[in-house]
C-alpha cells in the first residue's frame, strides 16, 4: 500500500480519498452529477502522477565549495548549479542537498522552472564548529506537478568533501629569535658563491649581480659565469603533538586535547608562512608528507583523533636520526620520566621548544596546585637539557603562550616558568 502512494503528497492522497468517496456516495444515492465529480476529483492525481513520470528531464549539477578546507568556526559558501540539458522545459522542481547533521538542516529550494538548455545556480553556507571530514551531497530532486498533488524522487550520484580544519589562532612575532636559526636568504647566498656544481651555470650578462658569479666556472671557461638560479634554503621543522588519551582532561571542543589540536595546527601555518618545510608526528608515528607541509598537517588535524599509546619516544625513535632542524613538541601530561626520555631524544644542537598543557586545569571540579600533575617536574627536566619551555593552563589564549615560549630563556620567561619549577631547577 505505501509504494502505491509513494509519489503522492497528503494533497494528492486527500484528492484520491475525496474522489473514491464522492464516487461511491454518488452511486449509492444515484447522483450521478456527484459520480462524475469524484470520478474528476479521483483522476485527477492519477493524471498528475502520469504526467510527471513520463518527464524524461536530464539534469546536471555541479557543486563547488569555497574554500574546501576551513577553520572550524568559519563559514563556507556552497554553490550548485543545475542545468536542463533537454529541449524540453521542466515542471515544478524542489532541491534538497544532503549534509551532515552536525553541518545543520538540509538546504530546500524551489525551482518554479528551467527552460531547455538553461541553468540555475543555488547558493547556501555551510559552518560547523568542530573540525572533520564531512560529505556533502548528493542533490536530490523531487519533479512535482503545477497542483502539488504528486512529487516523484530523483537523486544524482556526485558528491563533495568538506574539510574543517582545527581553529587556527593568529600568532605573533617571528618563529623563534634569529640567533637560534640561519638566516635562509643568507644561506641560499653561501651556496650560489661556493657551489661545485656548473651545470646551472651562463655566461655573465650586464647586470647580473657580482654575488652570483660562480669563480670556479669561470675558471674553467676563461670568462665570467654566473649561476641561473640560486638554490634556496628552507628552514626544516618537526612538530610533535601528544595524542595520548591518557595525557589529556576534559570533553568536547574544551578539552586539553582539542587545545593541543589547535596550538598545533596554529604553530604548523605559523612555521609555514615563514618559510618552514616541516614534518608533523605523533605517538603513532610521522604522518606520510603528500603534499605540502601545511596541507598534510591540516587534513591530518581535522581528523586526528584520541590514541591508547602510553610512549611519546618510540615515534620519535624512527624521525629524529633523519632530519634536523627545529622541534617543537605540543605535549599533554608529561611525567618527569617521559620529559627525561623526551629530552634525550632529541640530539644534535637544533633548539627544542615544548608547550606543555597543565592537564589537571582542565577538569571539572577543584583545581589543583601549580604542577600537581607532574608538569612542574616535566618543565624543570626539559628547561635543564636546554630546551625552551613555556606551561599552559586551561583558558590561557594561545598567544599568550606562544609568547611566553619565545621568551622563555629571557629574564621574563624564566620568571613566568619559575613557579612550576621545582626548587632544585630553580
Amino acid at each position: 500500500m505505501r509504494s502505491l502512494f509513494a509519489g503522492f503528497t497528503t494533497r494528492g492522497r486527500s484528492f484520491l480519498a475525496a474522489g473514491l468517496a464522492a464516487g461511491i456516495s454518488g452511486l449509492a444515492l444515484g447522483e450521478r452529477d456527484l459520480v462524475r465529480v469524484g470520478a474528476l476529483i479521483f483522476l485527477l492525481p492519477l493524471l498528475s502522477a502520469l504526467a510527471a513520470g513520463r518527464a524524461r528531464y536530464r539534469l546536471g549539477c555541479v557543486r563547488q565549495i569555497n574554500p574546501a578546507r576551513v577553520p572550524a568556526g568559519q563559514t563556507v559558501q556552497v554553490s550548485l548549479l543545475i542545468e536542463n540539458v533537454t529541449r524540453l522545459p521542466t515542471s515544478l522542481l524542489l532541491a534538497e542537498d544532503t549534509v551532515p547533521y552536525s553541518l545543520g538542516s538540509r538546504p530546500r529550494f524551489v525551482l518554479e522552472r528551467i527552460e531547455r538548455e538553461g541553468s540555475r545556480e543555488l547558493n547556501y553556507p555551510l559552518r560547523s564548529d568542530v573540525r572533520g571530514k564531512f560529505t556533502v551531497g548528493p542533490l536530490r530532486i523531487r519533479v512535482a506537478d503545477a497542483f502539488g498533488l504528486v512529487e516523484l524522487g530523483r537523486s544524482f550520484s556526485t558528491y563533495s568533501t568538506l574539510v574543517v580544519s582545527p581553529k587556527i589562532v593568529p600568532l605573533p612575532g617571528t618563529v623563534i629569535p634569529g640567533s637560534w636559526l640561519g638566516d635562509g636568504e643568507g644561506r641560499a647566498r653561501v651556496v650560489a658563491a661556493a657551489g661545485d656544481d656548473d651545470t646551472g651555470t651562463r655566461p655573465y650578462r650586464d647586470g647580473d649581480e657580482l654575488r652570483r658569479v660562480h669563480w670556479r666556472s669561470t675558471a674553467r671557461y676563461g670568462e665570467l659565469m654566473v649561476r641561473r638560479e640560486e638554490q634556496q634554503w628552507r628552514n626544516h621543522a618537526v612538530l610533535l603533538l601528544d595524542t595520548r588519551r591518557r595525557a589529556h582532561a576534559g570533553s568536547g571542543t574544551t578539552s586539553s586535547f582539542e587545545f593541543a589540536v589547535s596550538a598545533a595546527a596554529s604553530i604548523g601555518v605559523h612555521l609555514a608562512m615563514h618559510g618552514f618545510d616541516g614534518q608533523l608526528v605523533t605517538d603513532a608515528g610521522a604522518i606520510p608528507s603528500a603534499g605540502s607541509f601545511e596541507d598534510v598537517m591540516l587534513d591530518t588535524l581535522a581528523v586526528v583523533k584520541q590514541s591508547a599509546g602510553r610512549d611519546l619516544v618510540p615515534a620519535l625513535s624512527a624521525v629524529m636520526p633523519r632530519v634536523s632542524g627545529l622541534f617543537i613538541v605540543v605535549a599533554g601530561q608529561l611525567s618527569a620520566a617521559e620529559a627525561r626520555s623526551l629530552a634525550v631524544s632529541h640530539h644534535g644542537r637544533s633548539p627544542a621548544l615544548a608547550l606543555l598543557l597543565a592537564v589537571s586545569t582542565w577538569t571539572i571540579g577543584p583545581q589543583p596546585a601549580d604542577g600537581a600533575d607532574g608538569t612542574q617536574d616535566a618543565a624543570g627536566v626539559l628547561l635543564a637539557a636546554g630546551w625552551r619551555v613555556a606551561t599552559v593552563r586551561a583558558g590561557t589564549p594561545l598567544a599568550t603562550a606562544w609568547q611566553r615560549l619565545q621568551g622563555a630563556s629571557s629574564t621574563a620567561g624564566q620568571a613566568e616558568n619559575a613557579r612550576y619549577l621545582p626548587e632544585a631547577a630553580r
